[in-house]
Order: C-alpha cells, then sequence, then structure tokens
C-alpha cells in the first residue's frame, strides 16, 4: 500500500501508551488512546477524552497492550557482506540480486518493530533506490536515513567492497563526502581506526590524517550533514571528537577522559555491542577464525568502555550492526542490542530512549518520529509487557503501523512472515 495511502482515520484503543521521554520523568499514560488521521498521530492520551474527539471512525483495539514508537536502528547494513561464505554469496549478487536482497531486508527489518534505520555503508548506492521504493510504496520498509558509501583511505577498513569510497588527502575526503551529498546522502559516515572486519590491520590502527578528518568535518557540516565514525581506540577517538565529530560508531576501546569529551562535547555513541559477542551468527556465516578471536577478544573491553561511556553522561543510541531482522538468541538482533545496552547499565527507560527519541533527535527528525504525540507519524509498535519494567519485552512485539498502515497484527495473522 502507498505511504501516502494510509488506511484511513481511526483511534486505537485499549492500550498503555509509554515512549521515550520516561526518562525525563515523563508517566506513562494508562487506559489510553491513540487518534490516528492519515500518516499522522491527531492525539494521545485518556481514551473518554479522545472517543469523544475521534467521532465516528474505525477502532483499533489492543487488548490491553503497550504502546510505543517503533524502534530507531542506528547502525544498519542491510548489504551486509561479512569474511566467510555468507558473505561471499552477497557480494557475488549482480545489482539486480542485491535489490531485490535488500528489500527483503528492509521488510523483515519494518515486520519486527524497527520503523526508521540509519543506513552507514551500503554497496553501490543501492540504499537510494530502496529509500525511493520505500517512500513511494511500492516496497515495505523502514524510513531510511542513509550514509550512502564511507568514506575510507586507501587500504583503510572496509576498502575492497562497493559500500566504500576509497579516498586519500584532504581533496579527495572533501570529494568523497560531496559525492555522497549529491548521490542524496542525509549524513556522512567515515572510516577513522582498523575494525573486527579487516585481516590486515588492527582494531587499534589509526587510518587518517588530522587533515583528512578536518577536511570531512569541515565539507560535512557546510552542506549541513552530521558526520558518523567507524572507530575504536581512545585516541583517534579523541582528536576527531576534538575537531567536531557528531558520532562514534562502536568505541571499542575508550577512556574516561575521552567519554568526558564526548559527553562535553554532545557526541552520541552507538555501542553495537552485539559485534563482540555473537559466535552464534559468526559460525551461521562461516565468518573466518582470525575475525571470530578478533571479535569475541575485544568484548570484555567493549563492555568497559560502554560502561565509561555511561558513566560520564554520553548520549547512547541503539545500532545493532547486526542486520536488524536477523533471528538471534530467542529474538532479533535489534531487540538483542537493546537488551545488552539495557543490561550492562543502561536499564529499560533509557534504552526505550535510546531505542526511539534518542536518535530521532541526533537525526534531527523529532519532529516527525520517536515519541507518541500529535504530529509525528503514526510509526508505533504493541507489546504485552511493559517496556518501562523490562526490555525483553520488545521480544513480544505483535502489531506493527508504519504511516497510519497496519503492517503487522500477530492476533489477525498476518503478515505471515
Amino acid at each position: 500500500m502507498d505511504r501516502g495511502r494510509p488506511m484511513g482515520d481511526m483511534i486505537i484503543v485499549n492500550c498503555t501508551v509509554v515512549d521515550g521521554r520516561a526518562a525525563d520523568g515523563l508517566g506513562p499514560i494508562h487506559d489510553a488512546a491513540v487518534l490516528v488521521q492519515g500518516d499522522r498521530i491527531a492525539a494521545a492520551g485518556p481514551r473518554e477524552e479522545l472517543l469523544e474527539r475521534a467521532g465516528d471512525v474505525r477502532r483499533v483495539d489492543l487488548g490491553g497492550a503497550y504502546v510505543t514508537p517503533g524502534l530507531v536502528n542506528m547502525h544498519t547494513h542491510l548489504s551486509l557482506s561479512l569474511p566467510g561464505q555468507g558473505g561471499e554469496s552477497v557480494r557475488a549478487m549482480g545489482p539486480h540480486d542485491l535489490a531485490l536482497y535488500m528489500a527483503d531486508g528492509a521488510r523483515r527489518t519494518l515486520h519486527c518493530g524497527v520503523t526508521t534505520v540509519r543506513c552507514v555503508a551500503e554497496k553501490d548506492h543501492a540504499d537510494f533506490a530502496l529509500r525511493r521504493a520505500i517512500e513511494s510504496g511500492r516496497v515495505p520498509g523502514p524510513r531510511v536515513f542513509t550514509a550512502g558509501r564511507a568514506l575510507v583511505c586507501t587500504g583503510g577498513h572496509g576498502h575492497d567492497g562497493a559500500d566504500t569510497l576509497e579516498c586519500d588527502g584532504p581533496g579527495e575526503f572533501r570529494r568523497g563526502v560531496r559525492a555522497q551529498i549529491k548521490a542524496g546522502a542525509d549524513l556522512i559516515k567515515v572510516m577513522i581506526s582498523g575494525g573486527i572486519a579487516g585481516e590486515h590491520e588492527r582494531i587499534d590502527t589509526p587510518q587518517l590524517f588530522a587533515d583528512e578528518m578536518e577536511a570531512v568535518l569541515a565539507t560535512a557540516h557546510a552542506w549541513g550533514r552530521k558526520v558518523t565514525a567507524h572507530a575504536g581506540p581512545a585516541e583517534v577517538i579523541a582528536k576527531a571528537v576534538e575537531l567536531g565529530l557528531d558520532c562514534v560508531e562502536h568505541g571499542y576501546e575508550l577512556t574516561p577522559e575521552v567519554a568526558a569529551a564526548m559527553a562535553g562535547r554532545g557526541t552520541a555513541l552507538v555501542p553495537t555491542l552485539l559485534v563482540t559477542r555473537c559466535k552464534e551468527f559468526f559460525d551461521e556465516l562461516g565468518v573466518p577464525e582470525w575475525m571470530q578471536c578478533r571479535s569475541l577478544g575485544a568484548g570484555p573491553r567493549h563492555l568497559e568502555s560502554y560502561a565509561m561511556a555511561l558513566e560520564a553522561g554520553v548520549p547512547v543510541l541503539l545500532g545493532s550492526d547486526m542486520p536488524p531482522f536477523w533471528q538471534f538468541e530467542g529474538t532479533n538482533a535489534t531487540v538483542r542490542e537493546l537488551e545488552y545496552m539495557s543490561e550492562a547499565g543502561l536499564g529499560p527507560a533509557g534504552a526505550l530512549h535510546a531505542g526511539t527519541l534518542g536518535p530521532a533527535r541526533w537525526l534531527g527528525a523529532d519532529a516527525d518520529i520517536g515519541t507518541v504525540q500529535a504530529g509525528r507519524y503514526a510509526d508505533l509498535i504493541a507489546m504485552d509487557a511493559d517496556p518501562l519494567a523490562a526490555t525483553s519485552s520488545f521480544r513480544a512485539v505483535r502489531w506493527v503501523m508504519q504511516g497510519g498502515e497496519i503492517v503487522r497484527d500477530d492476533l489477525a495473522g498476518w503478515p505471515a512472515s
């Protein structure tokens, strides 16, 4: 169904509304209703008040469920291809196969309750075609914010894929930023250190000089785009934060001093805790032993870094790195990442904020997504348990609405997958 043609005005009843504002002391609305007009929320509040206002519109009874905004996954790769047999099958795809593969991933992502994604390196600019197809209603999927291809130095992290663009020197990095913006990028992604998936590098290998990083940041910011950086070691992150970096991906080896600097400048962290504790996923894809050892071996230090970030007050945001919909440890990767974030010190209210309103604010989209309030898109999910009591409640998402259209309703038996 075309996103421009939602299912008509309706009122959602028999529910409790909770959202990321709970972290700011705003409590849940019990015996609530949500009035949806077109693709937006017209009002959310006590049921009796809204029933009077709604008049004769369709009622959707959620049977006592808890309603939250749809989740926002800030680190996705719908064309991910890690080293190993599973990744090789994706790398071997032609452009038509890749587009269909990514469209299927987008559908699965939406159905698991992720209504917005931030893509941070996709192959051959296929992400822009996917975004257009979703926006026009040709395929179901989440709202897409994307960086296009990530920028990397020659031979740097991820250089051997079609989802990166090799650059050297300030001039080439400026051109790389402009090329992504020309294609339609909402943000810029740059690789400033080694990582767990590069065989001939270390996590702490620095990969950009200061003048190259400065060129990326100055050019992107001049065009009104934020910059996020794949980064592991504290020293590399510290230099980038000082230059004005907006977000760090992973942050495997932070120090208290660097975490404090990030907090002071408002630099966000997308910790992607899953990537250093996902042996089951690696085995499924046939990821080689050298990468598994590097990844899993970094796990304890990764958790310490995350704790430092929380202690310093760094804004932390949900991002799985694994495909958002991937079935992992009894749930999907998005929810498992959110559980790890909650269990490691964030708590349920903080996790709800990190998966909804926090990302919306970073994206500059909080007037449209991230809360259940008037004027926002009707991107909603429902579950039977209270997400403010336990983040694991998201394992039981059973109903999903995107832009005023119900795209999943388990009690009605659809969709089938």
